[in-house]
């Protein structure tokens, strides 16, 4: 999917939700475990229920990944039904991949070629010849961890290294490498006060923006400091939405629990306008 794809359907629906489809066999409904693939059974209707408010989706491969092959055809099957029902929508494999050469070539194959996700988020530590591959693909995009939204992220993103943030030479630097038109960046909602430094940086591209809700980041903030003209933000909540009820009507209250998020960003839209 191109960019302008992208900030045409965010225009249409007044929305820049991304719904996360992280599947817990231990958290979805009783019920749906006797169907012959639970997981694509839940996401279907999760995907059907919110689309209307949603202009991506982002399944965490871990999820899928830990039920072996049965996860695996799982998230292909989840997919091949965005891509074929809703071809309007933004897909993010979130994989967090990050390896060189001939491999990283092979992961973006698999996720782009294979899967036919138009994203996939990477690790940026191995530097430019393990995320050149990914960059490499046409309308494809590649999410860079840059700032995120765990505990962790203080160990090394936000040490100081010559007088400057690591995560910061992490963004100056990407922006130098082959077809990094092709760049998005994750930037947790739970360090909405670095968004304008960020966006000093990388004042035009795409941020994928975890954390708000169950983690605690506030849509306000994150959008007061780093909204640009064309939006330019993706923020994903996944259990807040997708785990609204366990019961039949969960996919019923996800719907409401997307719809309140839609239109809160809707108001805030308007407001800019």
């Amino acid at each position: 999917m191109t960019t302008e794809k992208l900030i045409s359907e965010i225009k249409k629906k007044n929305s820049f939700l991304c719904v996360g489809l992280d599947v817990d066999l231990d958290k979805i409904p009783k019920f749906l475990l006797k169907e012959e693939d639970p997981i694509f059974s839940f996401n279907k209707a999760i995907i059907d229920a919110t689309h209307q408010f949603a202009v991506a989706y982002k399944p965490n491969t871990a999820f899928y990944e830990a039920y072996g092959i049965c996860g695996w055809k799982s998230l292909e099957k989840t997919i091949k039904y965005l891509n074929e029902k809703y071809p309007e929508v933004f897909t993010i494999a979130d994989a967090k991949r990050g390896d060189i050469g001939n491999t990283a070539s092979r992961y973006a194959k698999a996720f782009f070629d294979d899967l036919g996700f138009d994203s996939v988020t990477v690790a940026p530590y191995m530097g430019k010849d393990s995320v050149e591959p990914f960059l490499a693909f046409k309308d494809k995009h590649t999410i860079l961890l840059a700032l995120t939204s765990n505990e962790g992220a203080f160990d090394f993103q936000t040490r100081q290294i010559d007088g400057q943030e690591l995560y910061k030479q992490v963004l100056g630097t990407s922006k130098q490498w082959k077809h990094s038109e092709n760049l998005m960046y994750v930037v947790g909602a739970t360090k909405a006060e670095y968004f304008a430094e960020i966006r000093k940086i990388i004042p035009d591209h795409f941020l994928l923006v975890p954390g708000i809700g169950a983690q605690g980041g506030n849509l306000t903030d994150v959008c007061r400091y780093g909204l640009t003209k064309n939006v330019g933000l993706l923020v994903n909540s996944s259990r807040g939405i997708i785990y609204a009820s366990n019961e039949k009507d969960f996919a019923e209250a996800s719907a409401r629990e997307a719809k309140n998020i839609q239109v809160e960003m809707k108001t805030i839209l308007d407001g800019i306008h």
